[in-house]
């Protein structure tokens, strides 16, 4: 046990470049290896990440210094548009100490959801880089406290992203839970030493954050290594969802029949819609949402069926709803409360009382509305979230069977609006 906390705590050598030269036909990009010099227990180490995805994982950082790419009529991102790969010690107001691939890309993705939520004050809280707590307020403070408590679980040791400047209110709710890192475009006078509270607590600063609109029409090239040395290589998504105007109306024909939603979302309902389809551009697929008042419920991630990851949504949903029911009650977590059942020391009742409540309020879900990243093969993904009293859907549509799920809302009392993106939001 004591070597795993020492593999942990070691700072790899990496015998990757200093420079790494990518050449596209005519074009090439520079790229330069990113080392921090941090002070790593008393002394001063000038060094890249710590460690790849594990420890004993060699892992470099590159930081695109030069060179302008177009292929067709593309246009990728150039230089000077850096932001987790431009990090430099300036930027790490608590360093804590060398940061390792994961504490970097879950930066990274936080950012990526972050982009399409600048209208307003919004957190996200990223745990092996997908969300556990996304929520939008018109205050940080409110919006961090309500992504915190969708998930409490999930969200120990996570790494936490804003998009306004941190400020005392929000910081005094961080510094009160573990967390391993959180980055803000801006720190207000006193809020770095209430955070510094948790000395291990990486603090980042990203100037450019409050620029973050400006990256949703720039693409970057994505490599995707193989096992034999090979790599897959393709364009960036690009989200061409902006507005409600951009969402259609679900309608489907099947055998010359046309089949069209009979309810059209409130403005609430495409509220939530947009958030949680800005929300799935971050999340591992398959993954099925549910979102509520612009916060996460419940998120299923990287399932292989579709009704299955629409099933894991809702358990989750049930499982956070429980465990926050407990905490506010007793001040712990419901499975301490459920060993302290069964050892005898806490009263049955208790446990049953937090199920009776958790059970006839669906885990939160009534009035949420459900997110797909692809459409839904059959009706029985939508069937899940409609027994649990979803009231709006958003998906891409194109399915043989879309007809399926376009009864399926119909029929549903009161009936559930839905509309289609045009557009599938994989990530893998």
């Amino acid at each position: 046990m004591e070597d795993l906390k020492k593999a942990y705590r070691t700072i790899m050598e990496d015998h990757f470049p200093d420079e790494m030269t990518i050449t596209f036909g005519k074009s090439t990009l520079v790229y330069r290896k990113r080392t921090w010099k941090l002070d790593d227990d008393g002394t001063i180490v000038e060094k890249g990440l710590r460690y790849g995805e594990n420890p004993g994982q060699e892992a470099a950082l590159y930081e695109l210094v030069n060179g302008n790419l177009v292929l067709g009529e593309c246009r990728f991102i150039e230089p000077g548009k850096s932001l987790v790969s431009g990090i430099d010690e300036r930027m790490m107001i608590q360093a804590g100490k060398h940061p390792g691939k994961i504490n970097l890309t879950d930066i990274d993705n936080g950012l990526n959801i972050l982009k399409f939520l600048m209208k307003k004050p919004a957190a996200v809280i990223m745990k092996h880089n997908n969300p556990c707590g996304v929520a939008q307020d018109s205050e940080l403070a409110r919006a961090f406290y309500r992504a915190y408590r969708a998930d409490r679980i999930a969200a120990f040791g996570g790494a936490i992203v804003v998009n306004r400047t941190m400020d005392r209110d929000t910081a005094e709710l961080i510094s009160s839970q573990y967390f391993e890192v959180v980055a803000a475009p801006a720190y207000a006078p006193g809020t770095v030493d209430i955070l510094k509270k948790r000395k291990n607590l990486r603090i980042i600063e990203i100037p450019r954050i409050d620029r973050l609109e400006e990256y949703l029409a720039l693409r970057f090239v994505d490599f995707k290594s193989l096992i034999d040395g090979g790599i897959i290589v393709q364009q960036s998504p690009l989200c061409t969802i902006k507005t409600k105007d951009d969402l259609k109306p679900a309608r489907a024909e099947y055998k010359g029949k046309i089949y069209e939603i009979e309810r059209l979302p409130t403005d609430k309902e495409y509220e939530d819609l947009l958030f949680g389809w800005f929300v799935e551009q971050g999340v591992t697929s398959n993954s099925v949402l549910y979102v509520k008042d612009c916060c996460t419920v419940g998120i299923g991630t990287g399932e292989q069926d579709r009704v299955g990851v629409a099933e894991l949504a809702v358990v989750k949903a049930y499982t956070k709803y429980a465990d926050l029911l407990c905490y506010d009650r007793y001040g712990i977590s419901y499975k301490q409360l459920e060993l302290a059942v069964e050892k005898g020391e806490r009263k049955k009742t208790e446990l049953e009382e937090i199920d009776r409540e958790t059970k006839e309020e669906r885990g939160g879900l009534p009035g949420s509305a459900m997110v797909s990243d692809a459409f839904f093969p059959f009706r029985d993904g939508v069937d899940v979230g409609i027994k649990q009293g979803i009231t709006s859907i958003i998906q891409p549509g194109g399915s043989e069977r879309d007809f399926e799920s376009i009864v399926a809302c119909n029929e549903a009392t009161p009936k559930v609006a839905m509309v289609f993106t045009g557009q599938r939001a994989f990530k893998h």
